[in-house]
């Protein structure tokens, strides 16, 4: 199979993507998923992960569902590589979600994260539908506007205005590569599921609130918020390929330095993250 990195490259890079995810599917947060996915946490499940992207959510299944068989596909190359790099006991394969390359009736359960608004809808639904066992479920989160908050030390930092202004005003990629091609409302999604065959669909969402500050998360994740940021500017900056990065990168690096150095002394700044989830699921 050719190697496919457009995503990897151009979109999102795998620790920008893996670093978020790994947060927002952490096991603190599995009561408000499990609610949604309505699913028996000790049945002997095949789950399909479409759009695995570098394999966070495929490890948490893997956690939360100890008896479940595991497959996560992606049409990235990087992205695959990387989960079966580093994510034991999942099982991590090159695909297209519009061509399932798997046989009818194959699944106890589908799902993705993120991917439906990427997808033409009759091929997004009709393949999971087809590669699912009767009664089979399908699950498809799909991010919804949320809060965010910048700490003051973490603004946009001259170095960093100047290197994007020196950029030539190249095509947008994601506008290049058909990203968020088929936007829904909240209303959409799950009228979508039923007019594409799915039965008593219902919805559900999950609230993740990252504030690193917040008494309830230990200094671990706390820094590991800080640092999933720091991630997404740095490979922000190497996505565009430009060779006058110096500078900015410095920058990036000094101020997320600064942000810790201010949480390891106790000092508050309440920045925040919070990412809505909504959870469609539908039965075949």
């Amino acid at each position: 199979m050719s190697t496919n990195n457009i995503w990897s490259d151009n979109i999102q890079g795998v620790m920008t993507l893996y670093l978020s995810r790994q947060l927002r599917f952490d096991d603190m947060f599995f009561d408000q998923y499990q609610k949604a996915f309505g699913l028996d946490r000790h049945a002997d499940l095949k789950i399909l992960e479409i759009g695995c992207g570098p394999g966070a959510l495929a490890a948490a299944l893997h956690r939360w569902y100890p008896n479940a068989k595991i497959t996560a596909m992606d049409r990235d190359s990087q992205f695959v590589a990387f989960g079966r790099e580093n994510i034991p006991g999942v099982e991590f394969l090159e695909g297209d979600a519009t061509a399932l390359p798997f046989d009818d009736n194959s699944f106890d359960v589908t799902i993705s994260n993120t991917v439906q608004e990427h997808v033409e809808p009759s091929a997004f639904w009709g393949e999971q539908r087809r590669v699912l066992k009767p009664g089979g479920i399908c699950l498809c989160l799909s991010a919804r506007k949320g809060l965010h908050s910048t700490a003051l030390c973490l603004e946009t930092t001259a170095a960093e205005e100047a290197f994007w202004n020196s950029l030539p005003e190249d095509e947008d990629p994601r506008e290049k590569y058909g990203v968020c091609k088929y936007p829904m409302s909240e209303a959409g999604i799950p009228a979508s599921a039923e007019q594409n065959g799915f039965r008593s669909v219902s919805t559900g969402y999950a609230v993740i609130d990252l504030t690193p500050d917040a008494p309830k998360y230990p200094a671990e994740m706390a820094e590991r918020m800080i640092e999933a940021q720091r991630q997404n500017d740095l490979e922000a900056i190497a996505s565009v390929h430009a060779e006058n990065d110096k500078e900015a990168i410095a920058a990036i690096n000094a101020k997320y330095d600064e942000r810790l150095r201010l949480y390891r002394e106790g000092i508050r700044l309440w920045d925040t993250s919070v990412s809505i989830t909504m959870i469609v699921r539908g039965e075949k």
